[in-house]
């Protein structure tokens, strides 16, 4: 008995001790020229998993963190970095940010998969911030990349809307949601924007780092998980068609627990742009039911739990779910598409010491695409009320990264991955295909100089149909003072799909058959780049040529047609995919960004594009020549208000459909104000604002290359409500 009081009397003690040895820090962070309070600023502990973001009061609480010196790194996009080192658990600490208005202190990670402030990043990236969608007023991912991005284009019909980033379809680049890859076809649909904190843009290879796909570029999604105790936040959106957005946020945490929730509908009814189209045979004009802008619902639900268990170590649950359903014109369709996607992953992070940490995760994927006969269907055989699957895929992605800091002069990323991707299809016959992946790569960041870095990768690959191939990739900055010079290159590839290797797809309107092809080759490419950058607290211009050389690229070849095409298939024109092409891209991007003074911003960017289809000696189907964009802003406050009034233009010059030619040049001009009201408990923002100003219209026949969809001028109305923030004691003690 006395043995066990002993051993009692030792347990409490070290428990005090341990309970008396956290401290915590606290206090307000203002801007060094108004004393205004700072909010969403980011503070991090060096050596440490522990941080917070400052509260709409500009304040901030940082516990249970050990006793003795802590070094504070405060980050806000709109403010110079800042460093400085507490004793203890200090309180009522007041820090003063000095204004930048460019992107100087932005923190960055898709460059090199490490943090980097931008003008630190051997690897050229550029940013889209919370507060650059906030002003363009954009609901959806792929409206605020062609808004705020020239090297972004689209192409969008009935069916949807496709990406090309510097003239690349978005088969050749890859999108990360907090550095984790999305799969499926509706990568980027089923972002939610209003939880987004930013998006990294890196433009060009990155396969040695990423992997497969990352031909093009990347483009990583930062999500906003707020370190605040609570934060409740709603967008409302509405605009003419019955386009209406509706987003719900909910965040809690607890200092070692966090909640993060986040809800998204979308709805539009459809729109005919011209009651015609074109008889494939006859190439006369009949009148159509069909429209160009197809109706819809959509629904994006995510849930994430975060648990510091440590200052070094934390774990995260997360999970989410997608839906996406069409509503087509009775009397011109026999069905809708429905997709719908669910994904969950869980993951840890363990800091062994500064600038030391190892990072795992385990990721899947389920994507499924059907059709949903409401009419009796003879192409696929499909009764009314029934619903079959077209396209069912699965991905599973396990990873182990660790980051190593050697000595002063040496960053290390090591890591593996293994992949398995699972393909199934009623309607193709497909009753299983899986191949699996084996990834190892290593990158080394290298400061050869004060201003001078380097970048050497790597990436080994094995896959189950393809076997084995490696990307290397190595990159070059040179920084005099507020000079940035960099050069790169980085080799890349893309193996097949499993769709492209069994899928076939079915053209009705012109009785088509695509079918896949077994001896498909990996497509593989070579890209180069040189970037020169000029950053100031107020003006910021940078300028990137770069090359890419694609080869083995996968296109269609024409295999039957006629009689012996029917006889042989039962379908007047085969193709089959294959390795038949090459293209190659080079161009230049230009962006600037300048503060004119009293609330005055201006920024913009140019895209010049030449892309070959060397095989076909025309452009690379989908791609454009030139695209501009031009953002401007005033903002002025008033005590508790505040008014934003901004100005978007995006000019677009033709793009080429190997399918149907040119679509014709187009301007497009947004104009939008924004009213916030910052009372004691909520942020009150109402707006208005006025899309395609200039009332621009392509309204040729249904089933042309449309230049863009819209159906002229509108305008729209929205609510945007904050909760402030309030402390949880109770739960925090109970945790």
């Amino acid at each position: 008995m006395k043995v066990k009081l002993l051993l009692t009397a030792i347990t409490l003690s070290c428990l005090a001790i341990d309970v008396l040895a956290q401290v915590s820090i606290s206090g307000k962070i203002v801007s060094a020229d108004t004393n205004e309070p700072i909010v969403g600023a980011n503070i991090r502990i060096d050596q440490s998993l522990s941080g917070c973001t400052t509260n709409d009061k500009g304040e901030f609480s940082i516990s249970n963190l050990p006793d003795g010196k802590h070094v504070l790194r405060i980050t806000h996009v709109s403010y110079t970095p800042k460093s400085i080192t507490t004793k203890g658990g200090e309180k009522n600490l007041l820090i003063k940010l000095q204004d930048s208005f460019t992107n100087i202190g932005q923190v960055v990670v898709t460059g090199t998969g490490t943090h980097h402030r931008m003008t630190d990043s051997p690897v050229p990236v550029s940013v889209i911030t919370a507060k650059d969608l906030s002003n363009a007023s954009v609901t959806s991912l792929d409206e605020a990349l062609q808004k705020l991005t020239p090297s972004f284009s689209s192409m969008t019909n009935g069916m949807g809307t496709t990406l090309s980033l510097n003239g690349l379809p978005d088969d050749y680049f890859i999108f990360l949601e907090n550095g984790k890859r999305l799969y499926g076809d509706d990568t980027y649909a089923r972002i939610n924007v209003a939880k987004i904190k930013r998006i990294e843009i890196l433009n060009g290879a990155s396969s040695a780092l990423y992997g497969t796909n990352a031909i093009g570029g990347v483009i990583n999604i930062i999500t906003d998980d707020a370190k605040n105790a609570i934060n409740v936040s709603s967008d409302t959106r509405y605009a003419s068609k019955g386009r209406f957005t509706q987003s719900v946020n909910i965040d809690v945490n607890t200092g070692k627990f966090g909640s993060y929730t986040s809800y998204r509908r979308q709805q539009a009814e459809g729109w005919q742009l011209n009651p015609y189209e074109e008889n494939s045979k006859t190439h006369e004009l009949e009148e159509t039911g069909k429209v160009a802008s197809t109706g819809f619902y959509a629904n994006t639900v995510n849930q994430k739990f975060t648990f510091d268990a440590t200052d070094k170590l934390s774990f995260y649950a997360r999970g989410g779910y997608y839906d996406n359903k069409t509503r087509r014109p009775y009397e011109a369709y026999d069905y809708n598409i429905l997709h719908e996607t669910f994904n969950y992953g869980i993951g840890a992070q363990y800091m062994i010491n500064k600038g030391n940490y190892i990072t795992a995760d385990c990721y899947a994927d389920h994507f499924s695409s059907s059709y949903c006969f409401f009419k009796d269907n003879k192409t696929y055989n499909g009764k009314a009320g029934e619903e079959q699957v077209r396209k069912r895929t699965r991905n599973h992605n396990l990873s182990i990264k660790g980051i190593f800091k050697l000595g002063n002069r040496h960053k290390l990323s090591v890591g593996t991955e293994y992949i398995v991707d699972v393909l199934k299809s009623q309607t193709d016959n497909i009753a299983k295909e899986d191949a699996y992946t084996l990834a190892l790569f290593a990158q080394d960041e290298i400061k050869l100089l004060r201003n001078l870095q380097a970048l050497i990768g790597v990436r080994y690959i094995y896959h189950e149909n393809f076997k084995n191939h490696a990307t290397p990739n190595v990159a070059l900055m040179y920084k005099p003072g507020k000079f940035n010079f960099r050069a790169s290159y980085a080799a890349g590839f893309r193996t097949p799909t499993l769709s492209e290797l069994y899928a076939t797809d079915i053209a009705k309107k012109n009785d088509r058959l695509t079918i896949g092809n077994l001896d498909l080759k990996p497509e593989k490419n070579n890209y180069f780049s040189l970037s020169a950058e000029y950053v100031h607290e107020r003006f910021s211009v940078s300028v990137n040529a770069f090359y890419n050389n694609i080869r083995d690229m996968i296109d269609y070849n024409t295999i039957a047609t006629g009689d012996k095409a029917m006889e042989q298939y039962g379908h007047k024109e085969v193709r089959q995919r294959d390795n038949i092409a090459e293209a190659k891209v080079h161009g230049i991007n230009v962006s600037a960004n300048a503060y004119l003074g009293a609330g005055f911003n201006l920024s913009g960017g140019y895209t010049h594009l030449n892309t070959q289809d060397v095989e076909l000696e025309q452009p690379i189907d989908k791609s454009i020549k030139n695209a501009y964009n031009i953002n401007a802003q005033w903002a002025h406050s008033w005590k508790i208000y505040r008014l934003n009034i901004n100005l978007n233009g995006r000019i677009n010059s033709k793009r080429f459909s190997k399918s149907y030619g040119y679509a014709p040049e187009y301007q497009l001009w947004d104009l939008n104000t924004r009213h916030s009201f910052n009372l004691k408990s909520v942020i009150i923002e109402p707006g208005f604002g006025m899309e395609n100003l200039f009332d621009y219209m392509d309204d040729r026949p249904y089933n042309s290359n449309y230049a863009t969809l819209t159906p002229g001028r509108s305008f729209y109305i929205s609510l945007s409500l904050k909760f402030k923030s309030k402390k949880i004691k109770d739960l925090s003690k109970i945790i």
